[in-house]
């Protein structure tokens, strides 16, 4: 059986996951077919063949962060499947102390999502927190989105050239229908990306071309559960015509080395 991890995956507590599932669709205006409820996401995994996913949830605002750490905790050593990241919020007034909660919880990392939380992804009132984050936790960001410039690939850029150690994810193939400018700002620079919500949203070619341009080594699958269900984004991405090691480094490969885990 191949080993795949999914990079990118949603889920939220059982009271609020319905309600929550709708929003995301409303903010990208985008028909949710599934729920993001933990049963939803391993029933789906698992028509795939799928068993590991890195799991988060965004706290939009600065008294959700230590309770959502908890819940993806939680649910992380309930399901030995999920690996779970945690969340903080540039506005939080103990952010240092929430960070070391995240390692304690054993938590491999940080999720921030600047066009959620509404913080400009390269405004200096978040550079204390990455350079906490250098050397100790990667960080997963969602980047891109043309109708705002909080998570603009640019600012991306200047994030990654400010903490050349900090580890980036670097979302959506580097930046969400804005890929040209994903390539121009990010394809220089040391940073890894991820195929979530992406190919649904390209002709296949550019798909393809776009994976070979930041190559192998720098790309993780992921899915954005639950936006895009597992099944098609994996069969995506095994016909953009990777050969076998290639395809085993995007499907787990890269997210070990990111996440320190034992190949």
């Amino acid at each position: 059986m191949q080993d795949i991890i999914d990079f990118h995956a949603h889920i939220f507590p059982e009271k609020i996951a319905d309600k929550a599932t709708t929003n995301i669709g409303a903010f990208y205006d985008i028909p949710m077919h599934v729920n993001g409820r933990v049963t939803a996401l391993l029933e789906e995994g698992e028509k795939a063949g799928i068993h590991r996913f890195v799991v988060q949830s965004v706290a939009t605002k600065p008294d959700q962060v230590h309770s959502i750490n908890c819940f993806i905790a939680q649910q992380c050593e309930q399901h030995p499947e999920l690996i779970g990241l945690g969340t903080l919020h540039p506005l939080m007034e103990d952010w240092e102390e929430e960070i070391k909660h995240i390692q304690e919880l054993g938590l491999r990392g940080v999720k921030l999502h600047p066009d959620f939380q509404r913080f400009q992804l390269d405004d200096p009132m978040v550079f204390p927190i990455y350079a906490k984050l250098e050397g100790k936790l990667p960080l997963l960001v969602h980047t891109g989105d043309p109708r705002y410039d909080f998570s603009h690939p640019r600012r991306m850029a200047r994030v990654l050239d400010k903490f050349p150690a900090l580890d980036v994810v670097a979302a959506h193939l580097g930046g969400w229908m804005q890929w040209k400018e994903s390539e121009q700002w990010l394809l220089p620079r040391r940073v890894w990306v991820d195929t979530s919500s992406s190919y649904a949203f390209m002709e296949p070619e550019e798909y393809r071309r776009l994976i070979r341009a930041f190559g192998p080594d720098r790309c993780l699958f992921g899915t954005d559960f639950p936006m895009w269900q597992h099944e098609p984004s994996l069969r995506h991405l095994r016909g953009v015509g990777l050969e076998e090691e290639e395809l085993g480094k995007v499907l787990s490969g890269n997210a070990k080395k990111v996440l320190g885990l034992p190949e």
